[in-house]
């Protein structure tokens, strides 16, 4: 006899990959003929790359960039063939020879990376694909204005390499007016004008919505794929991909003065009806959101009260009738009532930061996935530039 085990989980993620299979074709609309890759670097933004890259390759997406050699490796399977998988982090000094065996594409930010992977071209007797990135003024990943004069004057330093893209990484673009865009833009043009001829690319997901200046030949766009709100201060064109929902454990009236959570942080002003709910920290939900966040019942706004601890949280369910509201019932983290972006500017923080801490103890559920079975090795794409 089978028996079925009840949900016992505490709260429960849903991944809408309807949501991004829309949002992903709304961004291959905006950027016309310019490719648009997927960015699938940590897990996916915490979401499954496993089960997000076949749904973006269904869609007829050719290019993923991960950010480490490793994610890059456990990408591999579940992508087509003829993907290509950019590395954004290079190969760690001594692990070339891994992202060649694993078909990986390095984006090369430095001379150190450059002289690694022209030592393995040699070493196999053939040139080897490869992208270079440059710092256009974010200081953080790519060649440094002193490295590419060096490259420009020693241009057999690229000997071995077959040069797929030249990129670089815009800093500000989700403001429209940054100044920084525009000298960025032009900062990569000039620099790209000393290198060999090769596709560009420097849009991500806030890049995309600068304009087809900003497009080049390939965009790059991740937190869009995921439904963030890619523009500071304007309404947000992306579809919501998430959606967190999580236990009530228990319930209890406390009187004026009592106080809830560690450090009493909260006293209550008379009294009070106060839900523990089966989410913390370890789950994602930043301490910031402590006194500040909000869940929700429907309609109803649910304040949460008390430090946000490892496993739990408390919330103000006094606003709800009497018993509207039991142990076992789920309430609204994230969710139509509020948006990734809405739980960021509770806590303090981005949409980027809370979607990639979501924990793994949610039960996860996927909607509108694709039915199981091996990828096709190849896609035949109308329309769709490769």
């Amino acid at each position: 006899m089978t028996t079925t085990l009840p949900d016992a989980s505490g709260a429960t993620l849903t991944v809408d990959l309807g949501a991004i299979r829309e949002n992903y074709r709304a961004l291959r609309r905006r950027l016309g003929r310019t490719i648009c890759a997927g960015v699938v670097k940590a897990d996916a933004y915490g979401l499954g790359a496993d089960r997000v890259a076949p749904v973006l390759a269904a869609e007829g997406c050719r290019h993923f960039f991960v950010a480490h050699l490793e994610e890059g490796v456990a990408l591999r399977p579940h992508v087509p063939e003829a993907a290509e998988v950019f590395v954004l982090h290079g190969p760690m000094p001594g692990c070339e020879e891994t992202a060649l065996a694993h078909n990986l594409i390095p984006v090369l930010n430095s001379l150190e990376q450059v002289e690694g992977w022209t030592a393995l071209a040699r070493r196999r007797g053939r040139a080897l694909p490869a992208v270079l990135q440059l710092d256009t003024g974010m200081s953080r990943m790519g060649l440094s204005p002193a490295e590419l004069d060096r490259i420009a004057a020693e241009p057999q330093r690229l000997d071995g390499i077959e040069l797929r893209l030249v990129m670089s990484h815009l800093a500000c673009a989700e403001r429209q007016d940054h100044p920084a865009n525009g000298t960025q833009r032009l900062r990569f043009d000039v620099a790209r004008r000393r290198l060999p001829q090769a596709p560009a690319a420097l849009a991500n997901s806030s890049g995309v919505f600068l304009g087809p200046d900003y497009h080049y030949d390939l965009a790059r766009p991740g937190a869009a794929l995921y439904g963030l709100a890619p523009v500071a201060g304007a309404p947000n064109p992306l579809r919501p991909v998430v959606r967190l929902q999580a236990r009530v454990v228990q319930i209890r009236d406390i009187e004026a003065g009592d106080g809830v959570g560690y450090g009493l942080t909260f006293r209550a002003d008379g009294p009070r009806r106060i839900a523990t709910v089966a989410a913390g920290y370890a789950d994602g939900l930043p301490r910031s959101l402590s006194n500040a966040g909000i869940a929700h019942l429907g309609d109803t706004a649910l304040p949460i009260v008390g430090a946000v601890s490892m496993d739990s949280l408390g919330i103000d369910i006094s606003a709800l009738p009497e018993g509207a509201l039991r142990p076992g019932a789920m309430v609204e983290l994230i969710g139509p009532h509020r948006s990734v972006d809405d739980v960021a500017a509770d806590a303090g923080t981005i949409g980027y930061e809370i979607l990639t801490r979501l924990g793994r103890r949610y039960r996860r559920e996927y909607r509108d996935a694709l039915p199981a079975g091996p990828l096709p090795n190849t896609l035949v794409l109308e329309g769709v530039p490769s």
